[in-house]
């Protein structure tokens, strides 16, 4: 009767432990139960018991095995927000920025003065009836030869040109300046893409760590009721059958340990890529899945999530300006038909020797009127409305989008903080289940089957709560993302 009693306690103390070494997951309940019966249980275990226990216990906190000269990065959701800021694709929306910066520089230059510098020494012969000239012959006088010279022009002169009416060019300037704007506003749509990129593989690699964590306590508790059900087998009040199958329960629970820790690394690769570091990197991660993990600076309410998205959103800005671009592009194609004025000038010396030079000049105004160009510019008119009329259809379809985005997220939110506190239920149901589960198996009324159907569900419990904080922290995550603050998540 005691050793049967010294099991039950035993045997408690070690379900209850289990349940307790996924940080975050098991209830308020259970492990204030862990804490009474491991005291109880306590002063029966033998040093045997306590080594078990304590080896178990080292197993649980060894989160992933050591990689020699591998670097270990400690974050947080907040930092993996931050470091996303410096991701490759946000370099490169950068790149264009610079990119329509410079055009913008090329557009103005055509308004600003150009000056220019030539140089040169001519050494030539003229065919003098080539120029039409005739000259009579004189009496007494040698005729005029046909080819004249050779003889030699020296010039070196700077030249003015600065124009000083052109609407078009006006309109391209404005033009390239939205193309600037635009190219800004995609640097902040990458930069909030990839914040929300970061988020959800930083949610991604602690929701798979925390499987990890769960399913190595799986095998703990598998490996503890293996020796329960061959202590029952001593005691004479189970079978062979009982240990066989813990047995292969326990090597079930070994297999599903390694898939996680497979899955977990793969985790950790992903969010190494998503923040364009090494991939072999390893992670030490200060967030757990909780009720808050997520937040940002968006409103869960609807009316307030929508009038924030229109202030914040990159994506209406971007578009806004690429509409202002196409604009001021077709105003460009009509200022064309206009006329162009501009001054022109030069000064310089010239002469047949090089110290035998004067100086020279030219000013003059220029005026260029379009007057045909072959229809051309028509059908280029007729292009800029098509981008226009298309643009403003992308643009009543973003908001639209943006609309759906932030009713989904909201919708998504409430479910999932819903299915927080079922899973909490449920998880609290499974660990009195498999302590009934257990009570019935060293008492002799049932077999381990029982016990065996009742860890599974407690394993679909655990699951089932992670699942369910996961999915909590990625619609407050889809909300920031779909309000336009995606880089406040922390």
């Amino acid at each position: 009767m005691i050793e049967r009693r010294r099991i039950h306690d035993f045997t408690v103390a070690l379900v209850l432990a289990a349940a307790l070494a996924v940080p975050g997951v098991a209830p308020a309940q259970t492990r204030r139960a862990a804490a009474a019966v491991m005291a109880r249980a306590g002063r029966r275990t033998t040093s045997s018991d306590t080594a078990r226990m304590a080896a178990a216990e080292a197993s649980r906190r060894s989160e992933r095995p050591e990689v020699p000269g591998a670097e270990v990065v400690v974050l947080s959701l907040r930092d993996a927000v931050m470091r996303a800021a410096d991701a490759p694709a946000v370099a490169l929306a950068r790149l264009r920025v610079d990119e329509m910066d410079a055009r913008s520089r090329q557009a103005r230059a055509a308004l600003l003065p150009a000056i220019a510098a030539t140089g040169g020494i001519v050494d030539q012969t003229l065919n003098r009836h080539a120029f039409g000239f005739e000259f009579p012959a004189f009496p007494g006088q040698p005729p005029i030869p046909d080819l004249i010279g050779p003889f030699s022009i020296y010039d070196a002169r700077v030249h003015l040109r600065q124009p000083l009416l052109d609407l078009a060019a006006w309109k391209r300037l404005g033009a390239a300046g939205a193309g600037l704007d635009a190219a800004e506003a995609e640097a902040a749509v990458a930069v909030e893409a990839a914040a929300y990129g970061a988020a959800v593989a930083y949610l991604t690699a602690i929701r798979d760590a925390a499987r990890l964590s769960a399913r190595r306590a799986d095998a703990d508790l598998a490996s503890q009721l293996r020796e329960l059900a061959r202590a029952q087998l001593d005691a004479g009040v189970a079978t062979a059958l009982d240990v066989i199958r813990a047995r292969s329960e326990e090597a079930a629970a070994r297999s599903r340990v390694r898939e996680a820790e497979s899955q977990a690394r793969r985790s950790e690769i992903a969010l190494a890529r998503a923040l364009g570091l090494d991939p072999m990197v390893r992670f030490t991660f200060t967030d757990s899945l909780g009720p808050a993990l997520g937040a940002s600076d968006a409103d869960a309410r609807q009316d307030a999530a929508l009038a924030l998205a229109r202030r914040r959103r990159p994506e209406l800005r971007a578009q806004a300006a690429r509409e202002a671009g196409f604009r001021d592009a077709r105003a460009a194609i009509r200022a064309e038909r206009l006329p162009r004025v501009e001054v022109v000038a030069d000064y310089g010396w010239t002469g047949p020797r090089a110290d035998d030079v004067l100086g020279t000049r030219q000013v003059g105004v220029q005026v260029a009127i379009p007057l045909l160009d072959g229809l051309g510019r028509k059908a280029r008119l007729n292009e800029q409305d098509a981008r226009l009329r298309a643009a403003e259809v992308r643009e009543d379809d973003l908001i639209r989008r943006i609309e759906a985005e932030i009713a989904s997220a909201i919708v998504a939110l409430d479910a999932a903080e819903d299915r927080q506190a079922i899973a909490g239920e449920r998880l609290d149901l499974a660990g009195q289940a498999l302590e009934q589960a257990r009570r019935r198996f060293t008492s002799g009324i049932a077999g381990n089957i029982e016990l065996i159907d009742a860890q599974a569900t407690l394993n679909r419990a655990r699951d089932a709560r992670i699942d369910a904080d996961y999915a909590a922290a990625v619609a407050r995550i889809e909300l920031a993302r779909a309000a336009g603050v995606a880089s406040t998540i922390h």
